[in-house]
């Protein structure tokens, strides 16, 4: 291939190439068709990756700029349960070891997902409002805190962290920085927002060691799309549109001016549009940047709208430092990651036929998948690609199993009184820089889509509805024959699926009636022992109610030696259920002064420690009783 052409990623990916690392190839078998073969490509040179930029941004724009959801000129705003630590073995906590306790409820072993509570069961770490807070577990009292809105300098949006060892990496969201001369020893990029709109989101690292202590800052452009953290290596996926300023016109301009007006302003935009600019502050000293041409990629048919940022950093280090960035100008929604791979997956957009994420309506939605292997600490190193059909409902429909990635979706349109949708569970491979279909089993749920996904090794459970709900139970043992071995039709459905030991099953979510109208919050054991009739056990049903675990699984604590589940709902409080072999029976509830909404439980020890914007309460977790109160101040 000439230069002035995409090299492709498999041989000369300039940008992802260098990156550490190495994977073990997945198991070779000869693929089926599969729908659209993807790869990230590189550029020989700055201006080649401008002019396709350009090209593939132009071909992008209407009279309105680029839609959905464009702003002209700035940026968008264990597997089976959680792990338990062990005791010594007699039983006993060693002086000054850390105390048996759940984590934070992960998709993946070995991937920690970021979240508003840590806790290693020597400390518990939250961060609310901008203030984090560390609580010593063992005398239940609050041994720090510490402001990290700059003085008032930054307003706030919901934020989270990871923890690794003494070192807390916080992230927020999109912190708005208040009008200000700036902060102080940094310099503000010179194609950084102004200081009165969103500046992306930061990332700040505190240390734990004693008092808590902010070492260090990075702020970078666009959005914040998820981490996780692998070992003592974080990364950091961005989302951030291009810079462009698209012309307001008047009233009287024809469709055919503004949008030439538009390509006008893309043709003139320099590649300091497109590639993220970031800045970091760290022991006394500050920088900034703007991540490099040679640390782009591309898909052959990106749109030129977006680019997404994989920053990577040691927690071990103790410092941030620039994040050693790499793009790729194509477009994600979802995260999914694994002890050893990252994966980044969304729906293709065609340039010229932009739609919003998840929609289901006239043409053939396709996921795209990227697979990045994060094995080896550092950046990760780009495997493969691959795309589907279909929309995803959340992370949960990807699952990496024996060298093979599984993902369920939704397919067809969904619009009118008889939608014509079908869900699909494929077996995806890598083989030659593709990740491709060797297997699939198709038809799930007609006219109806997928509402959760659980995989448990070689057997998977989907949930669709519109009226009824139907539990799918697949056979995968078999990559190449997926297969469907039995189907329980209730009412209502699952948002989420958790196992709940040997052949059992919890899901939450929403009873209805036979119109598929929601009746409230359910809670349901399942029997899937026997793969051919799953049934249910029991359920446990709470009118005109919800539960934040049917949208995020953080929210879902479940205890395997006890078996209670501890589920935030709607009037702010705690609902504790306890789950038997065969029964889900209300234990209790848990309230924090003043109705403050409740978001997080977790156990230390014997302890159930409940965590809103207002404090922490300690309960008994057999029935909620009041151990202690730690307002936050």
């Amino acid at each position: 291939m000439t230069r002035g052409h995409l090299t492709a990623a498999a041989g000369t990916l300039v940008a992802l190439a260098l990156l550490a690392g190495s994977a073990a190839a997945l198991p070779h078998r000869e693929p089926e068709p599969s729908p659209g073969p993807l790869r990230l490509v590189s550029f020989d040179t700055c201006a080649e990756a401008l002019t396709r930029l350009r090209a593939a941004a132009s071909a992008s724009v209407g009279p309105w700029g680029f839609q959905p959801g464009w702003r002209s000129g700035m940026a968008p705003g264990g597997l089976a349960e959680p792990a338990m630590v062990p005791k010594t073995a007699d039983g006993a906590r060693a002086a000054g070891a850390a105390a048996e306790h759940s984590g934070t409820n992960n998709h993946e072993p070995g991937a920690d997902e970021p979240d508003l509570v840590k806790t290693d069961g020597r400390r518990i770490v939250t961060v609310t409002g901008g203030v984090l807070r560390v609580v010593d577990p063992a005398t239940r009292r609050a041994t720090g805190q510490l402001d990290l809105t700059g003085g008032g300098r930054f307003g706030w949006s919901p934020d989270s962290l990871l923890l690794h060892g003494d070192r807390a990496l916080v992230l927020a969201r999109s912190a708005a920085v208040r009008p200000t001369p700036g902060l102080p020893g940094v310099r503000r990029p010179a194609t950084a927002p102004p200081a009165d709109v969103p500046a992306g989101p930061r990332l700040l690292l505190v240390d734990l060691a004693g008092r808590p202590t902010l070492t260090g800052t990075y702020r970078v452009d666009g959005s914040l799309l998820d981490a996780r953290l692998t070992g003592p290596t974080a990364r950091v996926v961005v989302r951030s549109q291009p810079r462009l300023g698209f012309p307001v016109l008047g009233e009287d301009a024809t469709d055919a001016q503004r949008l030439a007006a538009n390509r006008a302003v893309i043709a003139r935009a320099g590649l300091d549009a497109w590639l993220p600019t970031y800045d970091w502050t760290e022991g006394g000293r500050s920088g900034d940047g703007q991540v490099g041409c040679d640390r782009l990629s591309a898909t052959a048919d990106s749109t030129g709208t977006v680019v997404l940022t994989v920053l990577s950093f040691d927690l071990a280090a103790g410092r941030l430092g620039d994040g050693d960035p790499v793009s790729v100008a194509g477009d994600a929604d979802t995260v999914y990651g694994t002890a050893g791979s990252l994966y980044l997956a969304g729906q293709r957009q065609r340039p010229g036929q932009l739609r919003p994420r998840g929609w289901l309506g006239s043409g053939d939605p396709t996921t795209v998948i990227h697979q990045f292997d994060t094995g080896a600490p550092g950046r990760p190193r780009y495997l493969a690609s691959g795309a589907v059909p279909g929309t995803l409902i959340n992370q949960y429909a990807l699952s990496e199993w024996q060298g093979h990635l599984r993902v369920a979706t939704t397919s067809g349109d969904e619009r009118g009184a008889r939608p014509a949708t079908e869900s699909a569970v494929y077996v995806l491979t890598r083989r030659d820089g593709a990740l491709t279909r060797i297997g699939a089993v198709s038809g799930l749920g007609r006219g109806e889509r997928i509402h959760s996904v659980r995989y448990l090794g070689p057997t998977g459970y989907v949930v669709t509805f519109r009226r009824t709900d139907p539990l799918y139970s697949l056979d995968l043992t078999d990559p190449a024959a997926p297969r469907v071995t039995g189907e329980l039709k209730i009412t209502g459905y699952s948002a989420y699926l958790h196992p709940a030991g040997e052949g059992r099953l919890i899901g939450v979510g929403q009873e209805a009636d036979t119109n598929g109208r929601v009746q409230g919050l359910q809670v349901s054991l399942f029997d899937v022992a026997d793969p051919a009739r799953p049934t249910r056990l029991a359920q446990y049903h709470l009118p005109r109610a919800g539960a934040a675990a049917e949208f995020d699984p953080h929210a879902f604590l479940y205890d395997p030696r006890t078996g209670l589940v501890a589920l935030p709902v709607h009037d702010g409080s705690v609902l504790l259920l306890r789950v038997t072999d065969g029964t889900v029976t209300r234990a209790g509830a848990i309230a924090h002064p003043g109705r403050a909404p409740v978001a997080r439980s977790v156990l230390v020890g014997s302890t159930l420690w409940t965590v809103s914007h207002a404090g922490l309460r300690a309960s008994e977790p057999s029935g909620g009783t009041a151990l202690a109160w730690l307002p936050a101040t």
